[in-house]
């Protein structure tokens, strides 16, 4: 081992460790031993990531020195976009911080105690009458404004809402924590957190991803850019590495070796107006589930990536600069690496991908999820078939239209942008179905099954969604199929190129453009469907006003070419399901017996005998519309069943409820387009979703009753029957177990993706 990388791996573990947040430690209370903690069981549900209340983050030291603002993130009606406040991003320490607009919640102010225990006293003279339902005139959930009191507003705000301590209506502190708290606050909040630090073995393996994409050369370095593009939401970690340990892709204005210096652009494709170079940087503070994409890297990941991206000898003649059209257009910008080569790069991890901009970053997501259906599955087309990775001549036609609108964020202009993008996607459309209408019918080999990656389940809570691998719930009533240029083009207009902290004009052009983008994926679908049944699925798809919208933005489909499938005609969509269900069952890491019975047994085999019974009963829920099971209609979008045998042994289930709607092509007002009497329920073991709605904790031998009292409830009055026997509300004594057992589930399931659960959308059932 050479002296040179030993003294660069030493400054390595020193940068990573330079972010300590305060010398000073009370010799009683240690924040990261004592408050933390606290914090994490207690506070972090609610206040995590961009929606945090008052983007109070209490995640880590950073953040709660940072304290609280009256500025929100989520405001969709601003005409000028407001500077980033991303958390050990965009300032560091509490003077940079308030020089933003933040205030300390805190320090003492004179003779008055911290804000935070002011908020802390409050909540903790109130208690919650156990397991009862809060008061009406407590607002929660994406409704409730934040009044973000500042220190010298408190007796108001006390005296307005005498309830509304915090933690917020949900059951509070122990006495002990309490009393944790105020002594550290008492004493000043001194703070002694430490950046997290990689092992060595992980050290090691930093420097070979840093050495790939800091490599010298003209094709290294478009190659290192477009990694890092599609890296940088990623939370990566290495397999084999430390549990908890992952890192992020940033760039630095300091090579390997040295402490990082942040460059903190708004997108990662923003000029970063230097020499920089790519750095993977430890993921500081407590992991959140809903920002927790997670990525895996390996010695074999290594190596896959260099034999895409370097077996040939492609060459680039002239390195692409920055700005709206390198961002508008990235098949222009990066067409000198190979289509093949980025498109199986992006399916070999699809699920990830896919997540990025279905389940997303920004934590709150109505702007993107309410363009699509509340289950859909998604496939790939395999790139054998993909006529922009085959066809150079296709390629080249495609490309100019493939840009995406965003960029300029003039709110006067909205219209005249999004019209001419919308055209030049309808040229686009128009060409890939004259191209592919001369090609062979597409056949069972049209779609991509090289790994597990290649059949997703998408469910949509609202302004939520969750993906996982494998093929979940009932054959639903879309289904997605993306190539190259329709997965390129999501990812960069709903991950890259969104600004969250963007205007009314920047968010309404994304939001218009996927509409388009959901559409395309449709169309994609219907031509593995027999070409008489196509303009059937089309006009379920996009029932009354749909049909203007269809009209009015959509390119026609084809629906004369054939296909080569061989299909039931009395149901093809169905019968497709089926034959893909069975010729791909190798693949679908979800077997699902529950939603899809098709036999006497519908529960999963080899599991504990009283979880097999539970799950018998439960699928007499599934796959059946509200007009039929009235008590859909007072269920949340996401609820988890909590069932635990005589043994011990207990099973998490998701309860989804699946709204119909007559079609989801516009803007506004999808509550008049929801077709009630025809939403279903999706009932499944995991945890899928970042923020549920509610729980119930059932016996297994109960589950019969529960069920029963499910099928039989007409009306609220019967349903809350059902809560006040199993439910588990924000004022239930044991709330916090029960909902952190949610996330032990994952840590026990499925490690990686563990995460502290969100409660922001926790209802008062």
């Amino acid at each position: 081992m050479s002296y040179r990388f030993v003294i660069g791996t030493l400054l390595l573990f020193l940068s990573w460790g330079a972010v300590a947040q305060s010398p000073a430690i009370s010799s009683a209370i240690s924040y990261s031993r004592d408050i933390q903690p606290i914090f994490t069981e207690k506070c972090v549900a609610c206040h995590a990531c961009n929606d945090a209340a008052c983007q109070l983050n209490l995640g880590s030291g950073e953040g709660a020195a940072r304290g609280a603002t009256k500025v929100p993130v989520y405001d969709g009606d601003r005409t000028k976009a407001v500077a980033p406040t991303r958390l050990f991003f965009d300032a560091s320490g509490k003077t940079a911080w308030q020089q933003k607009g933040f205030y300390s919640v805190l320090d003492a102010q004179g003779s008055q105690a911290a804000l935070m225990a002011r908020m802390l006293e409050l909540g903790h003279k109130t208690p919650l009458q156990p397991n009862a339902r809060l008061p009406e005139d407590i607002v929660l959930g994406l409704n409730r404004e934040n009044m973000c009191a500042m220190p010298a507003e408190f007796d108001g705000y006390a005296a307005s809402h005498p309830k509304e301590g915090m933690p917020l209506a949900v059951t509070g502190l122990t006495d002990q924590q309490y009393q944790t708290l105020q002594r550290w606050l008492a004493a000043g909040a001194p703070i002694d957190q430490q950046g997290l630090v990689p092992s060595a073995k992980e050290a090691r393996q930093v420097v070979q991803w840093e050495n790939l994409l800091n490599a010298p050369g003209a094709r290294e370095s478009l190659v290192g850019r477009w990694l890092y593009e599609h890296w940088f939401l990623a939370h990566l970690y290495f397999t084999d590495g430390e549990p908890g340990h992952f890192f992020q892709w940033v760039r630095s204005r300091t090579p390997s070796g040295q402490p990082i210096d942040l460059i903190n652009t708004r997108r990662p494709n923003d000029d970063p107006g230097t020499q920089f170079y790519y750095r993977l940087w430890p993921v500081q503070g407590v992991i959140v589930h809903k920002t927790h994409i997670t990525y895996p890297l390996s010695s074999a990941k290594l190596a896959r990536v260099k034999s895409l991206f370097y077996s040939g000898n492609w060459q680039v003649n002239a390195l692409p600069g920055y700005g709206p059209q390198s961002r508008a257009n990235p098949f222009a910008t990066f067409e000198a690496i190979p289509a093949q080569a980025r498109y199986q790069f992006m399916l070999d991890n699809a699920e990830y991908f896919v997540r990025t901009f279905i389940r997303g970053p920004v934590c709150r997501g109505q702007i993107a999820t309410d363009v699509i259906r509340d289950n859909f599955w998604a496939l790939f087309q395999a790139p054998e078939h993909d006529l922009y990775i085959i066809d150079p001549n296709y390629r080249g036609q495609a490309t100019p239209l493939l840009a995406m609108p965003g960029q300029n964020d003039d709110v006067g202009s909205v219209l005249s942008l999004w019209h001419d993008y919308r055209d030049k996607r309808n040229e686009y459309e128009a060409l890939r179905r004259d191209s592919y209408a001369d090609q062979p019918a597409p056949s069972w080999s049209t779609l991509w099954a090289g790994n597990d990656n290649a059949l997703l389940s998408i469910f949509r809570h609202f302004d939520s969604a969750s993906v996982t691998k494998g093929l979940i719930g009932d054959v639903p009533q879309t289904m997605w199929l993306f190539d190259y240029p329709l997965l390129e083009r999501t990812y960069y207009q709903l991950a890259v190129n969104f600004d969250v902290f963007g205007n009314v004009s920047h968010q309404a052009q994304t939001r218009l453009y996927f509409d388009l983008i959901r559409n395309g994926a449709e169309q994609n679908f219907l031509r593995l469907m027999p070409a008489d049944s196509r303009d059937g699925y089309l006009d379920d798809w996009y029932q009354n006003s749909g049909k203007f919208k269809m009209w009015l933005d959509y390119e026609t489909i084809d629906n004369d070419k054939p296909t080569a499938l061989s299909l039931n005609p009395q149901d093809p969509k169905r019968d497709f399901a089926r034959q893909l269900l069975a010729r791909y069952g190798d693949l679908n890491a979800r077997p699902d017996p529950i939603n899809r019975c098709d036999g006497a047994y519908c529960s999963r085999p080899n599991i504990d005998p009283g979880l097999q019974s539970a799950e018998q009963a439960l699928s007499r829920l599934t796959s059946r519309p509200a007009a039929g099971l009235k008590v859909i209609d007072q269920l949340p979008e996401a609820t988890m069943l909590r069932i635990e045998t005589g043994s011990g042994k207990r099973e998490i289930y998701s309860l989804l409820r699946n709204r119909a709607h007559s079609n989801v092509a516009f803007l506004l007002g999808e509550s008049l387009r929801y077709q009630p009497g025809l939403d279903t329920l999706t009932i499944f073991p995991g945890v899928l979703s970042s923020y549920p709605n509610f729980m119930f904790n059932i016996p297994a031998e109960q589950v019969p009753a529960f069920v029963d009292a499910m099928e039989s409830a007409r009306d609220a009055d019967s349903f809350e029957k059902i809560v006040e026997r199993w439910g588990i509300r924000r004022s239930h004594p044991q709330f916090w177990p029960y909902f952190h057992d949610l996330s032990r589930y994952i840590q026990e399931t499925d490690p990686v993706e563990e995460g502290v659960l969100d409660m922001n959308r926790y209802e008062n059932l």
